[in-house]
């Protein structure tokens, strides 16, 4: 997906067209819903204990905050990028445990 935004990006930019991506995190209201409720919560709390340091899951409207910017003229000067909507989970490293590094 990466190589596929920064090609599109590179090719159509002449055109005045921007290429990005949302990756985003686990939200509620998602695939998360179709889990068993063992696993949902097994998720929910994990989330909560840290491994996403905003402490929470995302919403839709989080997501969809990002689509609208990248969707709003504020956005122009943005193009090839992925850009990770996921409350910062993204940035842990999962072999080290949320508590070493949070602090």
């Amino acid at each position: 997906m990466e190589s596929l935004v920064r090609y599109f990006a590179v090719a159509l930019a002449k055109r005045g067209i921007t290429v990005n991506a949302i990756s985003p995190g686990w939200t509620e209201d998602s695939v998360l819903n179709s889990l068993p409720p063992q696993g949902q919560e097994l998720i929910r709390g994990w989330h909560r204990r840290g491994w996403t340091p905003m402490g929470r899951l995302g919403t839709p409207a989080d997501v969809g905050n990002v689509a609208a910017l990248l969707c709003s003229q504020d956005a122009g000067w943005i193009t090839g990028q992925v850009i990770f909507a996921d409350g910062g989970s993204s940035l842990m490293n999962v072999e080290v445990p949320p508590e070493i590094q949070l602090g």
